[in-house]
């Protein structure tokens, strides 16, 4: 892959992490995208992994440390539900390995819709088991979920929103300098 490709990839990236420092609505956030687009991309799928985690995970230590530092003393590193929220990341990249080894319009808004899914899944899980909002029974789970429902479409257009601003940008970027494309002659 081209350094310039390379370099443009991950600013895509960036741009989209960024995005999480302006106010949004509740999960509205570009997780499911970066991490859909950083499969479908970076040739050395390493980077895949580590660029879209390296950026989401700084955006992490600024936003909880800003929005928490009036609870606790000292530096957070990660927040209370980080291992379900990039266990959810991970599971997102894996769909993205498999789905999109060729980037369409079909294939990307499927990739979305089970990015959504996905993170609602696991991270509610997650909430769930270290909540005592919530008893660990079955009746907690549905209970959880259920609570969880509103904040769901949210993710939905975040994820909706976020891909077609990524893939979109990125596939006109590459038609318009043919150039920057990171089609893979030698793969």
């Amino acid at each position: 892959m081209k350094r310039t490709t390379f370099y443009l990839i991950s600013g895509f990236i960036l741009f989209a992490v960024l995005s999480r420092l302006l106010p949004h609505a509740y999960n509205f956030t570009p997780l499911g995208a970066i991490a859909l687009f950083g499969m479908a991309y970076f040739k050395d799928k390493k980077w895949a992994l580590i660029i879209p985690l390296a950026a989401l995970w700084a955006s992490d230590l600024f936003l909880n440390n800003m929005r928490y530092a009036e609870y606790y003393e000292g530096f957070a590193w990660f927040s209370s539900g980080a291992l379900f929220i990039y266990g959810s990341f991970a599971m997102i990249a894996v769909l993205g390995y498999y789905l999109l080894r060729k980037v369409s319009f079909g294939r990307v808004l499927g990739g979305a819709l089970g990015a959504s899914t996905i993170f609602f899944v696991i991270s509610n899980f997650g909430v769930w088991l270290s909540s005592p909002m919530y008893p660990l029974t079955l009746e907690g789970l549905a209970m959880c979920y259920t609570a969880a429902v509103p904040f769901f479409h949210y993710t939905l257009a975040g994820d909706l929103i976020y891909s077609g601003v990524l893939f979109g940008g990125f596939e006109y970027i590459t038609r318009r300098y043919p150039t920057l494309s990171p089609v893979f002659q030698d793969s």
